[in-house]
């Protein structure tokens, strides 16, 4: 498995574990960027592409390719990238895939949660491509239906579903309070559940107000992977909306 490192969030001095994910190269070797030991992490206040992206190549096969940097959303909002130990890059970095819990006879042990397949995420190099993400996580989830919105200048709405209405934030800036309570205000008025997607994490302000109204937050990095960052944001994880037969 890929290593897990202790990490303060410089913003809210909050303590966490980070591991840094798995990704598998084009041959299929499962890689993870080395992470630096003892390396300061910082707040994401702005992006830019070449910030974004580590050069590694595949100890297996010899490809180099383009990786994302180790991010993670902290429940204050704020998004925190961790330093690369690029020493360690060339020909070390290769790590095993974690396997499945297994029980006694061998056979993997059933997660409680509804079953879902690997999720596929969409790598975010434009605006399109975030709504795309988010679009593919919902429906992941079990959201049916889930299409960009036709109006979203009038309501702030990008994305609609069965029971589901979502908001993205492509920006490089915190999402804003403002935001938050606008999705919230749509859930009320079309009685679904709402979800808010953001690649630069959230304003502390907007970060408690979601949580006094329940509204679920995720960050993205740019994998197109969603990260949960408050309670509400984990319970819709672990709610499966598919009707039951």
């Amino acid at each position: 498995m890929a290593e897990s490192v202790p990490v303060r969030c410089p913003a809210c001095r909050r303590p966490h574990t980070y591991t840094a994910p798995v990704f598998p190269c084009a041959c299929g070797t499962p890689l993870a960027l080395p992470l630096l030991r003892g390396g300061v992490p910082v707040q994401v206040r702005h992006r830019s592409w070449d910030d974004s992206w580590v050069g590694m190549r595949c100890p297996d096969c010899g490809r180099n390719d383009q990786w994302p940097q180790p991010e993670f959303g902290c429940e204050c909002g704020a998004v925190i990238r961790l330093p690369v130990d690029t020493r360690a890059l060339p020909g070390a970095a290769g790590t095993a895939a974690p396997l499945p819990a297994t029980a006694a006879g061998g056979e993997p042990e059933e997660v409680p949660a509804a079953v879902r397949p690997p999720f596929n995420p969409v790598t975010i190099r434009t605006a399109r491509d975030a709504l795309t993400a988010a679009a593919q996580y919902l429906k992941w989830l079990g959201y049916a239906g889930v299409r960009i919105a036709s109006e979203r200048a009038a309501n702030g709405i990008d994305l609609r579903g069965d029971g589901m209405v979502a908001q993205i934030d492509p920006t490089t800036q915190p999402t804003r309070l403002r935001d938050i309570e606008c999705l919230w205000l749509n859930c009320l008025n079309e009685d679904s559940t709402g979800a808010f997607f953001s690649l630069a994490g959230y304003a502390h302000d907007a970060r408690m107000r979601a949580d006094q109204l329940g509204v679920p937050l995720f960050v993205m990095d740019l994998t197109g992977t969603p990260q949960p960052v408050n309670d509400a944001a984990d319970s819709l994880i672990r709610t499966d909306p598919r009707p039951r037969a």
